[in-house]
C-alpha cells in the first residue's frame, strides 16, 4: 500500500533528524573525547620545520576560537534570516505569495509558511555542513597526526638521552617527549586546519547564498564587494594561522579545500542553489505526466478535409485581365473557405451552389 504524501513527508523529516543527531554526536566524540586515537608521528632530530617558538594558547591568538566560532555560527544565521524576510516581503508586495511552495507536515490541512520553511531549510543545511566540516577535519587530524610548527617547543625532547648525534636520526614513540601531554596531543592535530576549514565554509556558503538570492537592480557592485569581503576574511584567518606558527601552509590549504568542497556540494546538490521547491500540485502533475505511457495514435482523415480539398480543387484561377475587378470577390471567397472549414459540409454545399 503506497504511503500518503503526509506520511512520506513525516518519515523523511524523522530520517533527516536522525542523520542530524548522528552527525552532532560524531562531532562531539571527535572533539571532546579520546574515543579515536591520534596517530603518533615521528620526527627527525633538530628538524627545522618543527622548531618554531610556541605562540601561546589558542585564546591568545589574533583570531581566538571563541570569536571564530561565534562569527561562523551567528553571521550566516543573521544574513539568511534577514535575506529570507526581505524576499518574503517582496513576494507579498508583488502578490506572488499564493504561487509559492508549501510543505505538508502532518496532514492535508497543515502547512508551513514559505518564509519559515525556506529559513529552516537553509539554516538546517548550513548547520549540518558546519558539523560535517568539523568531522572531516577531525578525522584528517586523527589519521595523519601531523605535527605543528612549534611541536619541538612543546615536546621538549631529551636529545642526549635519545642519542641525537645527527640531524638525520629519526625518533618515533611518545616516550621521546617530556612536555605537557595535553599540549603535545594538540600539537599533533594540525592537518587540515580546522579554523581555515570552518571560516572558508561559512564564507563560501554565505557568498553563494547572497549571489543566488539577492536579485535587486542596485546590487551589481554591492554583491561582489560583500562576497569578496567574506572570502578575504576567511583567507586572512588562514594567513594568521601560518603567521603565528600554529599551522603549516599545507594545513591551511587542505582546510580551505575541505570547507569549499562541502559548501559547494551542499549548495549545488542539496539546496539547488537556494531555489525554492516546485509547488505540490505542479510536482504531482509533472510526475503523473512523466509516468504516462507514450501512445501513438494513427491519423484519420476527416470527411470535412475531403470535402474542403474537393471544393478547393474546383476553384478556377482568376484570369489576368480581371485581377483589379475581382479583389473584393477573392476576399469573399477566402472568407467562405474559412467558414466552410468551421461550419462543416452544409456550408461547403452552399458555397458550391453559389459558385
Amino acid at each position: 500500500m503506497p504511503l500518503r504524501p503526509a506520511a512520506l513527508t513525516s518519515s523523511m523529516l524523522y530520517f533527516q533528524m536522525v542523520i542530524m543527531a548522528g552527525t552532532v554526536m560524531l562531532a562531539y566524540y571527535f572533539e571532546y573525547t579520546d574515543t579515536f586515537t591520534v596517530n603518533v608521528q615521528g620526527f627527525f632530530c633538530h628538524d627545522s620545520a618543527y622548531r618554531k617558538p610556541y605562540p601561546g594558547p589558542e585564546d591568545s591568538s589574533a583570531v581566538p576560537p571563541v570569536l571564530l566560532y561565534s562569527l561562523a555560527a551567528g553571521v550566516p544565521v543573521l544574513v539568511i534570516i534577514v535575506g529570507e524576510t526581505a524576499v518574503f516581503c517582496l513576494q507579498l508586495a508583488t502578490r506572488d505569495f499564493e504561487n509559492q511552495e508549501k510543505t505538508i507536515l502532518t496532514g492535508d490541512c497543515c502547512y508551513i509558511n514559505p518564509l519559515v520553511r525556506r529559513t529552516v531549510r537553509f539554516l538546517g543545511i548550513y548547520t549540518f555542513g558546519l558539523f560535517a566540516t568539523d568531522i572531516f577535519v577531525n578525522a584528517g587530524q586523527v589519521v595523519t597526526g601531523n605535527l605543528a610548527p612549534h611541536f619541538l617547543a612543546l615536546c621538549k625532547p631529551n636529545y642526549t638521552a635519545l642519542g641525537c648525534q645527527q640531524y638525520t636520526q629519526f625518533i618515533s614513540g611518545e616516550e621521546a617527549c617530556t612536555g605537557n601531554p595535553d599540549l603535545i596531543m594538540r600539537a599533533r592535530k594540525t592537518f587540515p586546519s580546522k579554523e581555515a576549514a570552518l571560516s572558508v565554509y561559512a564564507a563560501m556558503y554565505l557568498t553563494m547564498y547572497i549571489t543566488n538570492t539577492i536579485k535587486a537592480k542596485g546590487t551589481r557592485l554591492a554583491k561582489p564587494v560583500l562576497c569578496l569581503g567574506l572570502m578575504c576574511l576567511a583567507f586572512l584567518t588562514g594567513l594568521n594561522r601560518v603567521a603565528e606558527y600554529r599551522n603549516h601552509w599545507s594545513d591551511v590549504i587542505a582546510g580551505f579545500l575541505v570547507g569549499i568542497s562541502i559548501a559547494v556540494f551542499l549548495v549545488v546538490c542539496v539546496v539547488n542553489n537556494f531555489k525554492g521547491r516546485q509547488p505540490e500540485n505542479e510536482h504531482i502533475h509533472t510526475d503523473n505526466r512523466a509516468q504516462m505511457p507514450m501512445i501513438s495514435i494513427p491519423r484519420v482523415e476527416s470527411p470535412l478535409e475531403k470535402v474542403t480539398s474537393v471544393q478547393v480543387s474546383r476553384i478556377q484561377p482568376i484570369e489576368n485581365g480581371q485581377e483589379e475587378n475581382s479583389q473584393g470577390r477573392s476576399f469573399k471567397d477566402c472568407l467562405a473557405r474559412l467558414f466552410s472549414w468551421i461550419m462543416g459540409i452544409s456550408h461547403c454545399e452552399h458555397l458550391q451552389l453559389r459558385q
